[in-house]
């Protein structure tokens, strides 16, 4: 499994969308049919309609999660600590991998520029995928 995946795994309800195996099948078909006529259409009102998911507030997560720790780990703007928050592997080898995974161009020898970079991105693609994430901690 995927680093980033480990990481809404461990932020999301196994229930949430993020976590869903096959959420976004392309070309897969709709599971429901359009009502016929325009009555029948009126008396549904919005039934079809997927229902969202509740956003998760991952700053209140993650700061419990930090109470919690014996630990000082300051989540909000390093990444190995959010890795190790999450008790994933934060080591450099599994950092170069989640820049791997994310598509990074940088040196991934320049750690320091490659983490800012990684944290940044970890935090936008858990506020893309439902997550309430602090504005300062996303582009």
């Amino acid at each position: 499994m995927s680093i980033l995946g480990n990481i809404f795994r461990k932020i999301f309800p196994s229930s949430h969308a993020a976590n869903a195996p096959g959420a976004a099948v392309p070309g897969a078909a709709p599971t429901t049919t359009a009502p016929t006529s325009g009555t029948a259409a009126a008396a549904t009102g919005s039934a079809a309609a997927p229902t969202p998911m509740a956003e998760v507030d991952v700053e209140r997560l993650l700061n419990d999660m930090a109470q919690k720790s014996p630990e000082k780990l300051n989540w909000r703007t390093s990444i190995v600590d959010l890795m190790k928050l999450l008790g994933l592997d934060s080591s450099l080898t599994a950092r170069k991998e989640l820049a791997k995974e994310l598509h990074y161009t940088g040196d991934t020898n320049d750690s320091a520029a490659m983490n800012v970079w990684l944290h940044r991105q970890v935090m936008n693609k858990v506020a893309a995928n439902g997550g309430k994430v602090p504005a300062d901690l996303k582009d």
